[in-house]
């Protein structure tokens, strides 16, 4: 079966996403649709509105058929790493093809940046990176280091186009023979608050639901329907509750900083003694904002905080990409694909926590790959646990550890 892989947050599902999904199934001529999703926490440091078996819900009724988690060591990262975990995890699904929204709506001048980006990627990452350290957005940083190729920077500057070209970099770095293909974004940018007749962006949504405005015109009806049910039972991620989350931790100690991951010499007593006098999660950010650290960059480095996420276990991880697909639920189609394509996975499938441990030791056997593999599995359940305390109406149905509010699937070796 020919399927189209799509790497996606669905933070919630909208018109744009669903837009994405027929024309990736038509450019593509793909019988299924194969979506990696973020879980719990999204590339740019937040909480995702809902939990991922829910926006899981909402894609399967919405006509995506597999839905496999973006494990959260690349979810919760920068652009290029989030690119690389998207097409590892689509490569070892047995994918052949993926298609991505761009403002380009063409391949072709992608194409170009991302051949520019490798053949000077030394100087120009350090540019990037210079920049960066000025507090440069990372969109307009990877622009502004094209130097004098003004046509070129106009492309990349483009949030979607970026993100395309991360993700045609990183075929490249991975030698991965994923085929890509681009079509055209439509409706409102990707930070745009106001609509553009049924599109509206994820941000302008999630806007609307916090001023308690109705988002029907802009999602498929059922989506409309589980965001009414789940938010007014309280099962909505709470901001002040994650907040609170992260200012307990850092309260802590700003010794107790310092091992985990981004935490550079000095905004350990920054972080420390911000806590201390904030009281949300926004004044917490302005208080702690440096011209080096970009608002998404801090978020993100909250989040690590959080998760206790050592600057060794994200090394070790990252370099030993993800280890297994995490299965959040399929179609009659999807399934029909999972088993067609057994034999073309490169790493085993799961679908339920309970057989997670004996299906990687049956991979990996006890060696170094295998606590790799419980090291990704933990962080997931660490992820999962702190999640439920983010949601208000949560009243302890299931252990925290296992919390599957609509389960699609189970395990699969």
């Amino acid at each position: 079966m020919r399927a189209v892989g799509l790497i996606t947050e669905y933070n919630p599902f909208h018109n744009g996403h669903l837009h994405h999904l027929h024309q990736s199934l038509k450019v593509s001529a793909a019988e299924v649709s194969v979506a990696v999703m973020s879980g719990h926490f999204l590339q740019r440091g937040e909480a995702a509105l809902l939990d991922k078996w829910c926006r899981t819900e909402m894609a399967l009724a919405a006509g995506v058929d597999v839905v496999v988690e973006l494990p959260l060591f690349w979810a919760c990262n920068s652009a290029p790493c989030f690119a690389e975990g998207g097409v590892q995890t689509l490569s070892a699904l047995g994918v052949e093809t993926f298609c991505f929204g761009s403002e380009s709506g063409t391949l072709s001048p992608l194409m170009a940046a991302a051949e520019m980006f490798a053949s000077s990627a030394p100087a120009l990452e350090a540019e990037t990176r210079r920049l960066l350290r000025q507090g440069v957005s990372y969109p307009l940083a990877r622009a502004q280091s094209c130097g004098a190729d003004a046509a070129l920077s106009k492309v990349i500057a483009a949030p979607n186009n970026l993100l395309g070209i991360e993700y045609l970099l990183a075929c490249r770095h991975l030698k991965s023979s994923l085929i890509p293909l681009t079509i055209s974004r439509c409706g409102a940018g990707y930070h745009d608050l106001d609509a553009e007749g049924a599109f509206a962006s994820a941000t302008g949504i999630r806007q609307r639901l916090a001023a308690s405005e109705s988002v029907a015109p802009y999602v498929p009806p059922l989506v409309a329907r589980l965001l009414d049910e789940r938010l007014n039972a309280g099962l909505g991620c709470d901001q002040d509750r994650l907040f609170t989350l992260i200012a307990g931790r850092i309260l802590r100690g700003s010794a107790s900083l310092r091992p985990l991951y981004q935490v550079e010499a000095g905004i350990e007593e920054r972080l420390f003694a911000a806590a201390q006098r904030c009281d949300d999660l926004e004044k917490l950010c302005q208080t702690i904002k440096a011209r080096h650290l970009t608002r998404t960059r801090l978020q993100r480095l909250l989040i690590y905080l959080l998760l206790e996420l050592t600057a060794a276990e994200m090394s070790e991880t990252l370099a030993a990409g993800p280890l297994y697909l995490h299965l959040l639920g399929c179609s009659p189609a999807g399934q029909r694909f999972l088993a067609a394509s057994r034999k073309k996975r490169d790493l085993p499938l799961v679908g339920n926590y309970s057989r997670v441990a004996a299906i990687l030791k049956k991979r990996y056997g006890s060696g170094e790959m295998y606590r790799l593999a419980t090291l990704q599995l933990e962080l997931e359940r660490r992820a999962t646990r702190l999640y439920t305390l983010l949601l208000p109406g949560w009243r302890g149905e299931r252990e925290r550890d296992f919390y599957e509010e609509f389960r699609l699937s189970q395990a699969v070796s």
